[in-house]
């Protein structure tokens, strides 16, 4: 069952056995990965279960340990396929995280609107350290994942439209966050590119 509707449905029904429905989380976060399922929509379940006080820190742990598989893929292909897409790919990750630092990448990473398992991802072929991973989801998740749990806890009087909304401006906040985080490295590798074209040119 992968369909996002019928997953928030079973929710619903499992929320009133909080042990069953606790079994049912971890469930949900160790399959997400494989359903490319987003973590915001993991932690509305836990809002919507656990409320807000538990809901948070179950969901915001749940979008770290989440974030492992991806990241260890990450670092797994570019290991051991080390040509072609995945080596320019390695190259890519590796020259971002070196422009903004391990942990500002990750953090600016998780803020912006772009799929979670794909900022691990990153990391992993970038050579980031765990930790360093752990520490920026935990930092770059917390609007949204205090976003997806606060919709969550309250899902019965909000409607889908109520809910896009709340998203999309969210998101507009988070991508605004993540190029002010990303603006320092931008200018400070676009004034190095212009240091060297113009040295070429003497």
């Amino acid at each position: 069952m992968t369909s996002k509707t019928a997953v928030l449905g079973a929710v619903e029904t499992l929320a009133a056995d909080p042990l069953l429905f606790g079994g049912a989380v971890v469930l949900l976060y160790l399959f997400r990965p494989l359903v490319l399922w987003p973590t915001t929509l993991v932690a509305v379940a836990v809002g919507y279960g656990f409320g807000i006080a538990l809901g948070f820190p179950v969901a915001l742990a749940g979008a770290v340990l989440t974030s492992v598989p991806a990241f260890y893929a990450g670092r797994w292909v570019a290991a051991g396929w080390n040509c072609g897409v995945v080596a320019r790919l390695a190259t890519a990750g590796s020259r971002f995280f070196d422009a903004t630092g391990d942990f500002r990448g990750v953090v600016a990473g998780r803020l912006a609107p772009v799929p979670a398992d794909a900022v691990s991802a990153a990391a992993g072929m970038g050579n980031v350290r765990l930790r360093v991973l752990a520490g920026g989801v935990l930092l770059g998740e917390l609007p949204w994942t205090m976003a997806a749990v606060v919709l969550g806890n309250s899902f019965h009087t909000i409607s889908t439209a109520g809910l896009g909304g709340v998203g999309t401006r969210l998101g507009v906040i988070t991508t605004l966050a993540a190029m002010v985080l990303l603006a320092g490295p931008a200018y400070e590798h676009l004034v190095e590119s212009r240091r060297s074209v113009g040295n070429r040119s003497q």
